[in-house]
């Protein structure tokens, strides 16, 4: 009796250790799931799964109805500005020019679209001219007011008007790019200071 005891001890004691070693084995595991779960496949940061830009209408650089669901087909960048922005939008401008260079051939499955925070000065006419000097292949988007504030909530992009004290307004607004995938879903969130390089190799991974 005193054998079986002994032997049945050790048993016992060879299951718990063995239940404890499955137990550090799977924290183990459930640690790499979740250092998995926050790498990233791009520079910036990813955004996979934020459904930005989902059932927005609004008016494109020709005046017509245009939705993001239209340009499917294309990676498209989002860029929140307003043509009399003085020094921010078009650094950007120059940014996302200098980064479709960067793509080369590539650069036609590729669609820049700047969103006009300042719909009440930035007419269709306006914006065209506009994005155009900076390149012809890019568009823009407009509407009205109701529009262009779905637009920034469904982007979580920041903007507002500040009065000046002569009757004059400017526009205060983030300054991030927003990245679609062929497929209109939202992938990636390039924020200021991103360099063009770190774009363009990001964009081409969507490529």
């Amino acid at each position: 009796m005193t054998k079986f005891f002994k032997a049945r001890k050790l048993v016992l004691g060879l299951g718990m250790a063995f239940s404890l070693a499955l137990g550090l084995t799977a924290c183990d595991q459930e640690a790499m799931k979740t250092l998995a779960a926050g790498s990233s496949a791009f520079i910036g940061s990813d955004i996979t799964g934020t459904g930005f830009g989902k059932n927005i209408s609004a008016v494109n650089k020709e005046g017509k109805p245009v939705s993001f669901e239209d340009y499917k087909g294309k990676v498209v960048v989002v860029f929140f500005g307003f043509t009399q922005c003085p020094d921010v939008c078009p650094t950007a401008m120059v940014e996302l020019s200098q980064v479709m260079t960067k793509l080369e051939g590539q650069a036609e499955n590729v669609q820049v679209v700047m969103v006009s925070i300042d719909p009440e000065r930035d007419t269709p006419e306006m914006l065209n001219a506009y994005v155009s000097a900076f390149d012809e292949r890019f568009d823009a988007m407009t509407g009205s007011a109701g529009q262009i504030a779905s637009l920034a909530k469904s982007f979580k992009a920041y903007y507002k008007k500040v009065a000046h004290t002569n009757g004059s307004y400017t526009m205060e607004h983030s300054s991030s790019f927003y990245v679609l995938d062929k497929a209109g879903e939202s992938r990636i969130l390039f924020k200021p200071g991103t360099s063009v390089e770190e774009m363009a190799e990001d964009i081409k991974t969507l490529l």
